[in-house]
């Protein structure tokens, strides 16, 4: 971009009564179907104030003055690497451990015994932690299978976690975490299957190996629908996840994901989220817990 041109271009902006890093309905409107057609999150007016905050640091990391000039980046041919940033930064939710306990309850409650008593089970049980973002979900997942499958039977369980964001799944990949994010984890359950930090890694814990090594982390945008599972799963969890898209969107990833349950799985999405007036075939059966009929 020469002067002229940059010029040019801040003066438009002037004309619209922006001043500063502000973003102008054109560029917001941009980055709305552009994030859209990457990954089918519907930013609304409502998130226009996040998508502000999130990318005014950005703006300062490459020297642009505003949010224009932030859009001609995208254009541009090293565009492709920045738009998986933008994503990184819009999708990323906060998270912690056990968050929607009442899962985990029913994850203790009601599906590990209903695996444990299907004696014609030959398969491993198997998770998906569909939108793993830093690992937290995953990992309370696997300190419960961990907690309740007997020593016998600790070979028999399998977690897969997958985010759209490669940034948080280096954070879950890692397993390290600051300790006011374990808030809720019992003095026992810290002790069994956490490594506390020491110098420069305190106020730090990282999750123990073998818990580590039981969590499979990739890459996945739900929405491409090529998901790498030859093999259903006993319980998805997709929490927090349908608000970022419109109902067709909605339907499409509900259908994908039932078509990766077993007859007789669950699906688990967040106690914020409902599937009322989204087309699909799973049953209702407590607030945020659909089975998938047929076994």
């Amino acid at each position: 971009m020469n002067m002229t041109t940059k010029l040019a271009k801040n003066d438009d902006r002037a004309n619209t009564g922006l001043t500063g890093a502000e973003l102008a309905d054109r560029d917001y409107d941009f980055l709305c179907r552009l994030v859209y057609e990457r990954s089918r999150i519907h930013l609304g007016p409502d998130k226009r104030v996040l998508v502000t905050s999130r990318l005014a640091k950005r703006l300062r990391h490459h020297g642009l003055d505003d949010y224009g000039e932030y859009c001609d980046l995208l254009r541009s041919p090293q565009g492709d690497e920045e738009l998986q940033f933008l994503i990184d930064r819009i999708s990323t939710n906060h998270t912690h451990f056990f968050r929607e306990l009442k899962h985990f309850d029913f994850l203790r409650e009601v599906v590990i015994p209903k695996w444990k008593a299907d004696a014609r089970r030959s398969e491993p049980f198997r998770i998906w932690s569909a939108a793993s973002s830093t690992g937290e979900e995953a990992y309370s997942i696997a300190i419960h299978l961990a907690e309740y499958f007997a020593p016998a039977n600790s070979g028999r369980w399998q977690i897969e976690g997958t985010d759209i964001s490669m940034r948080v799944l280096e954070i879950a990949q890692r397993g390290i975490y600051e300790t006011e994010k374990l808030a809720g984890v019992g003095q026992n359950l810290l002790r069994w299957h956490f490594q506390r930090g020491m110098n420069q890694w305190a106020g730090h814990v990282r999750v123990k190996d073998e818990l580590r090594r039981r969590v499979n982390f990739q890459h996945l945008n739900l929405l491409d629908g090529n998901y790498p599972f030859a093999k259903p799963f006993d319980l998805i969890f997709c929490r927090n996840v349908m608000i970022y898209f419109d109902r067709p969107t909605q339907e499409t990833l509900v259908r994908q994901l039932g078509e990766k349950l077993m007859p007789g799985g669950h699906l688990l999405v967040g106690h914020s989220e409902s599937l009322s007036g989204v087309n699909h075939s799973l049953k209702l059966v407590r607030p945020a817990t659909y089975l998938k009929p047929g076994k």
